[in-house]
């Protein structure tokens, strides 16, 4: 059962590395799709980054323009033992891994990353549990204290920025709150009122419709915060559903990304696909070049509607499955081939110049000689 519970924990709060075998084989009880439609030439491209403690893998990626971007993930794991958190910077000509030794954090990792042209946030998770928050200083990360860091039940899974720079985390405190704001300093941190349905967990992450509202997701709750009230949607359906990204273009049009089991199957049985629109009234299933495998990430284009998905393909693990918006539906775009598993966790649009950033790691389990991917 090892390999269906690396596929559990590739996205979220305990992002684990693994997936199924670097062959690609075909798992017993999964039935090989036919070959995906490919539209029109790609230009991704394997970008080298630092050796990292193995195992390593990054979870996030930000950028602030062509000549500046973030990835976070962890190093040093090994299989359930947690390694300790791991950041990269690029300087518009390569990839450098950041010495992050002055934070104190002897093992956990960081799982998310938000940048503007102003400002760079992450956040993550330290091995005793408590919530961490980052701030770039123009340099290398620092520590940012934020309203109830150190009481118990405090978490924090996800960051965004407004288009005003005011920084918008996913969480959950004593109260149950899922939504903290801050406008960037130590003391101007505000937990927003819950919403209706009591969260039971932190949401997995939280993003910025073009219209300034709110919205956090996983795969109990999708809500919209207007900036006075919160508006549910109803939990995504599913067995047994893991949500990975949201887009929310308008309050009736966002899309949702993840991958489900379904019901029982056989030991290393594979993950379907998930993608989901919302129309103002109910959840709808979208069309998906491949079916096996998971939808990691989506990102928006310049004008706040859908443009890429990045996603791992059970039956191509070699390259990795992208999904772009095109004629009002999705079709593929491939990444290079490569030696070993794709497997991609962050998406991230380069502002300014254009094009993208996807990382992950090139390993198909949690264990050395496990290292970071990246691709643009």
């Amino acid at each position: 059962m090892r390999r269906r519970r690396f596929i559990s924990g590739l996205v979220g709060a305990g992002a684990g590395i693994g997936l199924v075998s670097s062959s690609g084989g075909t798992a017993t009880g999964a039935t090989e799709a036919a070959a995906p439609r490919v539209v029109g030439p790609h230009d991704w491209q394997t970008v080298p980054a630092p050796v990292c403690t193995p195992a390593a893998q990054l979870l996030g990626v930000a950028a602030a323009g062509p000549d500046l971007a973030w990835a976070v993930g962890e190093e040093g794991r090994n299989g359930g033992t947690r390694g300790v958190p791991l950041a990269l910077v690029w300087d518009g000509s390569a990839w450098t891994r950041l010495d992050l030794t002055h934070l104190g954090l002897t093992g956990g990792y960081l799982r998310s990353v938000a940048a503007s042209a102003g400002a760079a946030w992450a956040v993550g998770t330290d091995t005793n549990g408590v919530a961490r928050l980052l701030r770039w200083d123009g340099t290398t990360w620092q520590e940012s204290l934020f309203a109830g860091r150190l009481a118990y039940g405090t978490s924090l899974t996800g960051v965004t920025l407004d288009a005003e720079d005011r920084v918008w985390l996913s969480g959950r405190n004593s109260d149950g709150c899922v939504l903290l704001r801050g406008d960037g300093g130590d003391d101007g941190w505000t937990w927003v009122t819950p919403p209706p349905t009591p969260p039971t967990s932190a949401p997995a992450g939280v993003r910025v419709a073009p219209d300034g509202d709110v919205w956090v997701y996983d795969a109990a709750l999708v809500a919209r915060w207007d900036g006075e009230t919160w508006t549910e949607l109803p939990a995504p359906a599913g067995l047994r559903p893991s949500v990975t990204g949201l887009l929310p273009v308008t309050a009736d049009d966002v899309w949702l990304t993840g991958y489900d089991y379904g019901v029982g199957g056989p030991p290393g049985k594979p993950p379907s696909v998930t993608l989901r629109h919302w129309d103002g009234s109910a959840w709808t299933y979208a069309t998906t070049p491949f079916t096996v495998g998971m939808l990691t990430a989506i990102v928006a284009d310049a004008q706040g509607g859908p443009d890429r998905i990045a996603g791992w393909d059970f039956w191509d693990q070699t390259r990795a499955h992208y999904l772009r918006w095109e004629d009002g539906a999705w079709v593929s775009e491939r990444g290079p081939l490569s030696s070993a598993p794709v497997l991609l966790s962050g998406l991230a649009s380069v502002p300014g110049a254009g094009g993208y950033w996807s990382v992950g790691t090139n390993s198909a389990s949690p264990y050395p000689p496990a290292q970071v991917y990246v691709e643009r």
